[in-house]
């Protein structure tokens, strides 16, 4: 009978869930949900010099609001060390492993020498089968794993394929320090064991290390999880993803506002395909996500496709949810040009109302809140370029002669205020654009908008004829 799918994400809290690391949690989560099984979360906090609270809490949140969620309590490796440890004594014991108490010098000389033929350095088994009576005095020594010397190291990875390793090209790794702690290799594998993960899906920068870590599960006698390395994601040169290609935390994305559903569809498609499908419902994805799928070859990060998928899940999102979306972000982004930090309730209600047209334009909620200018701009409204020009080419004018008509509506609506600029414009021999879109810039500040008479409705009656009025009395 086979075993229950069990994978992990086991991220290094020493930053913040940068992209890739998104992308692995992602597929980890979804090969998990498809065959029914659990992804589990470790945090590898071995190196507690650069690990941090805050960055820990940074790759939870990130998590969370990618709506990638993990089964069980969270892992970390660096409370497990005594269980490491016990495992290298164990080897050590059983004669698969034994004390090396080769000097830094020594170390040095080795390195030198690989450097000057040109190879890797690799460690020479000086200590290998030495008796420790013979170690110099004082000297704490390293355990190190006393590797296969010959054959190959073999890993059948479920996207690489059948990548094979000399055994004479793979040296004596170190397992547990001088000081007694374990190093990344053995905790890694040990962890792995005891948390009975059956997939280990990382990225392909893991790949080496999945040869050594392969000989110290042969030496404890487990069994080895199947692996598959995922293509590292590139930037649109073609070089591997950096900041200077906007490499950043997936709680930058949030900032920026694109919402989880559209960064958890770009991720899954990057470096996964299923057909043509672009859109992907989250059951959708977990229905289709396989191995197979996956290319060997990097993929390209691309703001452009983000943006596209991220308009496309903002028309398709309610507007309540959109104003609950910007709701959440403001205090993060700031508020744009005057803009309140926190929204009242007369402003939550325009946008909602405001919604269907500005979400159409939009390809982020940063992009959204900016285009609702015009309902939290106070007077008087400061004007884009071309804006202005609308108003100084006798745009002021026109807003002067039409305002007694607006001032004069009965009822105040889309369809009323329609109405009167239309009848204003036959009646002077106007183009409907000749006075709409002055009407437009007094109103919004900007030469693009929603529907104006949608924009006229949200506005409401003595907002809108203020505004007008301030521009009026300039003409």
């Amino acid at each position: 009978m086979s075993r229950p799918v069990v994978t992990r994400f086991a991220p290094s809290p020493t930053g913040f869930l940068h992209i890739g690391g998104g992308r692995t949690a992602l597929f980890n989560w979804l090969y998990a949900r498809r065959h029914g099984g659990k992804m589990l979360l470790r945090i590898e906090d071995t190196d507690r010099e650069r690990s941090t609270e805050s960055a820990i809490q940074a790759i939870l949140d990130g998590l969370q609001w990618l709506g990638i969620t993990w089964d069980g309590d969270v892992v970390y490796q660096f409370a497990r060390a005594a269980r490491h440890r016990e495992v290298a004594e164990s080897l050590l014991a059983q004669g698969r492993a034994y004390h090396c108490y080769a000097s830094q010098q020594e170390l040095e000389e080795m390195r030198e020498k690989a450097r000057a033929e040109g190879r890797p350095m690799r460690y020479d088994g000086r200590w290998r089968d030495r008796d420790p009576s013979e170690a110099p005095p004082g000297v704490k020594p390293v355990i190190r794993l006393k590797a296969p010397q010959d054959g190959e190291t073999v890993v059948e990875d479920k996207v690489q394929g059948r990548v094979v390793w000399q055994n004479k090209d793979l040296d004596d790794l170190v397992l547990l320090r001088s000081d007694g702690n374990p190093t990344y290799m053995l905790a890694v594998v040990v962890d792995d064991h005891d948390m009975d993960v059956t997939h280990v899906i990382r990225g392909d920068d893991h790949l080496t290390n999945a040869a050594r870590q392969t000989q110290i599960y042969q030496a404890c006698g487990w069994e080895v999880p199947e692996m598959a390395h995922i293509p590292l994601i590139h930037g649109p040169d073609g070089a591997k993803l950096s900041k200077r290609h906007g490499a950043l935390g997936v709680d930058a994305y949030r900032s920026l506002g694109y919402l989880p559903i559209a960064l958890r569809n770009y991720l899954v498609r990057l470096g996964w395909s299923h057909g043509d499908q672009e859109f992907f419902s989250t059951q959708e994805m977990i229905d289709a996500f396989g191995f197979e799928g996956i290319g060997r070859s990097p993929a390209r990060f691309d703001f452009a496709k983000l943006e596209h998928l991220n308009g496309h899940y903002m028309r398709s999102s309610s507007d309540a949810d959109l104003v609950s979306a910007i709701e959440t972000i403001l205090p993060e982004i700031g508020p744009p040009r005057g803009a309140p930090t926190a929204l009242t309730p007369r402003l939550r209600a325009q946008l909602t109302a405001a919604m269907p047209g500005l979400k159409e334009r939009a390809k982020t909620l940063v992009e959204l809140f900016d285009s609702a200018y015009y309902l939290y701009a106070s007077r008087p409204l400061t004007f884009e370029a071309k804006a202005e020009a609308l108003l100084a080419d006798g745009g002021r004018a026109r807003i002067a002669a039409l305002l007694p008509e607006l001032e004069a509506l009965a009822e105040w609506s889309a369809a009323a205020t329609e109405a009167a600029v239309r009848t204003f414009a036959d009646a002077n021999g106007l183009k409907l654009g000749q006075v709409a879109q002055p009407l437009r810039a007094a109103l919004t500040g900007r030469s693009t908008s929603p529907g104006l008479f949608d924009v006229m409705d949200v506005l409401g009656r003595e907002e809108c004829l203020g505004r007008l009025r301030d521009q009026a009395a300039k003409a």
